[in-house]
């Protein structure tokens, strides 16, 4: 069965991909409290060093941190519009997650992608299988997280 991808899409297709093609994603997002106070809640994370001003000051970073899992939710998401917008089947896996530097709120992350790796499909002849490495920077041009994301791409429509 052959799936049919969206008719509106601003994604790269699997053969639009190739090995070595970097992406300086337009997007950029300021991160606020609000984000980070609704993120870590809302997935149930009681830490204090995202949620307690207080204990935060005494920490070595001296202020709440952006939870980690929004910092690579937002990676991904700013990602999406130029790489896998319509053009994705399926999210396979994220590899590799680090954080190199602590993101605050505040702080103005931009995303850079290269594709990596890039390879058919041994199961799905209309699609292709391809690792993304993003790269996140904060406004001081510092790296705040990497990841490896795995997409299984649609292959460009023949009709």
């Amino acid at each position: 069965m052959t799936h049919a991808p969206p008719t509106s899409v601003s994604g790269r297709w699997f053969e639009d991909l190739e090995v070595g093609t970097v992406v300086h994603h337009a997007v950029r997002r300021t991160v606020t409290e609000t984000d980070n106070v609704l993120f870590t809640t809302m997935t149930m994370n009681p830490a204090p060093l995202h949620l307690d001003h207080d204990y935060a000051a005494r920490t070595e970073f001296g202020r709440p941190l952006v939870n980690s899992m929004f910092t690579l939710a937002l990676v991904v998401g700013i990602s999406v519009p130029e790489l896998t917008l319509g053009t994705i089947v399926a999210q396979l896996g994220l590899d590799e997650a680090v954080f190199p530097k602590p993101l605050f709120p505040g702080d103005t992350v931009r995303v850079e992608t290269e594709v990596v790796e890039a390879r058919a499909s041994g199961s799905r002849p209309d699609a292709g299988i391809v690792v993304f490495a993003h790269r996140a920077l904060n406004q001081h041009d510092e790296v705040v997280c990497r990841v490896r994301r795995t997409g299984l791409m649609h292959r460009r429509p023949t009709s």
